[in-house]
């Protein structure tokens, strides 16, 4: 049988990305409204109440209105706003996040898509803490870098449109200095920390691509983990999967030719130099890799999750869901992670 889809909010930067993912699919119907009446309340109202599963794309109180307007008890809905990521009746629809998160998304009748940045901080954090090695009341940091596709609409005016006053023309910006993002209460919620984590987010001029890092001092640690130590926590929490890679400790060059578009070719200058990190490496893919780039000596480690905004940060995370809750194949729709 088919499954009928419906996204309020399709014209916007992600109901664009999952509709790309969603059309064309047998075993799927995504249902469209005409321009003239897409914003017509009742005509949204019809088609939040007559579709198998609902993806909200649209702003936080846009996203709770149409939530509230689904009457049909049957209809299953994903919303991709903030409006719910803490609500303690919707599920956190982050299947990796720990190991029966799967079969709650399957279950839910309300999931709620992760932000972006908070995808890649739990990825990192969250299985550090289920295997002891980050107690939940210790200062984490992170810092991280976006595509300016993350902030919708308005930022990408602000980065694409040469005539408007609020042109960007700078290549790396830094914002969140009130120290109040809204990915930090799902961070801290999900990751289970006592305190809220430092959050520091950049964009750059770059549409798409990110990079979280977790920085870590293994030294003030309880039982001063080594960088092996780490990096075996991430392997085992991610054996299996078939969207999250963890890099091995031990071939880091190799593993970093995949995240370039031309690798360097042995035994040239270019070979010889210090190893990169591309923020575009996994761009149009829907995975995610996480390395450990560490120091027996001085006893710290950078933990970096590497991955699309677009990708894993919303639209592919948002496909992951649905396949999930209608029982279909969980890549199904999805982009492989080497492009």
């Amino acid at each position: 049988m088919t499954a009928i889809v419906f996204i309020d909010g399709a014209a916007g930067t992600t109901g664009l990305e999952i509709r790309e993912r969603l059309v064309g699919r047998p075993d799927l119907s995504v249902l469209e409204l005409a321009e003239s009446v897409r914003k017509n309340p009742h005509a949204r109202r019809d088609a939040l109440n007559r579709a198998n599963l609902v993806i909200l794309c649209l702003p936080d109180d846009g996203a709770r209105e149409a939530a509230a307007m689904v009457e049909n008890p049957a209809v299953r809905i994903i919303d991709a706003s903030t409006a719910h990521r803490t609500a303690p009746d919707w599920t956190y629809g982050f299947p990796e996040l720990e190991p029966q998160q799967r079969a709650r998304i399957a279950a839910a009748k309300r999931v709620s898509n992760p932000g972006c940045y908070a995808t890649g901080f739990l990825a990192l954090a969250r299985p550090l803490m289920w295997a002891g090695v980050i107690p939940s009341d210790y200062p984490l940091t992170i810092n991280a870098i976006s595509g300016y596709s993350g902030g919708g609409r308005a930022m990408i005016e602000e980065f694409e449109n040469r005539n408007s006053s609020r042109h960007v023309k700078t290549v790396v910006r830094t914002y969140g200095l009130t120290l109040a993002h809204k990915h930090v209460p799902e961070m801290q919620k999900h990751a289970g920390l006592a305190r809220p984590p430092l959050f520091s987010p950049s964009v750059g001029r770059f549409y798409r691509g990110m990079m979280v890092e977790v920085p870590l001092q293994l030294w003030s640690l309880p039982g001063r983990p080594t960088v092996s130590d780490v990096h075996r926590a991430l392997k085992e929490a991610y054996r299996g999967e078939n969207l999250i890679a963890v890099v091995p400790l031990d071939e880091p060059p190799e593993a970093l030719k995949a995240c370039r578009k031309d690798p360097p070719q042995p035994h040239t200058a270019e070979a010889a130099a210090p190893l990169t990190l591309d923020v575009e490496s996994l761009r149009l893919t829907d995975g995610m890799k996480l390395f450990v780039f560490g120091s027996e000596k001085t006893q710290q480690v950078r933990l970096i999750a590497v991955f699309d905004n677009l990708g894993k940060g919303a639209a592919g995370a948002a496909v992951q869901n649905l396949n999930l809750m209608l029982g279909f194949p969980e890549t199904t729709g999805l982009l492989p992670t080497e492009a």
